[in-house]
């Protein structure tokens, strides 16, 4: 079925960060762990770059899932951090769900570890609720690539959007007259060939 093309939008858009934690990220074998991690730490640059409502969770942290990433509360040190005693589904959690109504956003970009559960279970519940959703596959991480592409046809066929990390800033951001100079600066502190191409650039230029 063809849906029509719904595009992220900046003042409707909120960021849900799931289960970024230090053994669950540990189990992740689709993406490289340097590559993964900076990925996740885009979508957390972006998420303020653009000033969106960010929600961070974690799943039984005391168990083997381990603690949220250091990184990710030092970047939201105000964003609601709902901590699920036990609930594998985060939209299981009344706390989580409030949460996300209160930001009043009806998009939702969302990443987390693992990709069939962390991200799919929350991904698929919101989509039942009428929310747009849209999953950042390159900051989400799972076991292989097997269940990688099963997580993501199961999304997809629900109307979850697939996106990588580059695609949701460049959605956001619409017109490079926005501001040149910020989205590039985001570009290139996760990615080392833009970082490269901005100093080529700036070599070009007259003093």
């Amino acid at each position: 079925m063809t849906r029509p093309y719904r595009r992220l939008d900046k003042n409707r858009a909120a960021v849900l960060l799931v289960d970024h934690q230090a053994g669950l990220m540990s189990l992740v074998r689709d993406i490289g762990p340097d590559s993964f991690r900076n990925n996740v730490l885009a979508v957390a640059d972006l998420a303020r770059y653009f000033h969106l409502p960010t929600i961070l969770t974690t799943s039984f942290e005391d168990g083997p899932n381990g603690p949220l990433m250091p990184e990710l509360k030092e970047a939201f040190p105000e964003a609601p951090f709902i901590p699920r005693p036990g609930q594998i589904n985060a939209w299981d959690n009344e706390d989580f769900v409030r949460a996300v109504e209160q930001t009043g956003r009806k998009q939702l970009v969302i990443a987390g570890v693992v990709t069939e559960v962390c991200v799919a279970f929350p991904a698929l519940s919101a989509i039942a609720e009428g929310y747009e959703v849209f999953a950042v596959t390159d900051a989400s991480g799972t076991f292989n690539e097997l269940t990688q592409q099963a997580a993501w046809e199961r999304m997809a066929a629900a109307g979850v959007q697939l996106m990588s990390w580059f695609g949701v800033a460049c959605e956001l951001h619409r017109d490079w007259r926005n501001d040149a100079e910020g989205l590039a600066a985001l570009f290139a502190d996760h990615i080392p060939d833009y970082r490269n191409l901005m100093t080529l650039h700036a070599a070009g230029q007259p003093a």
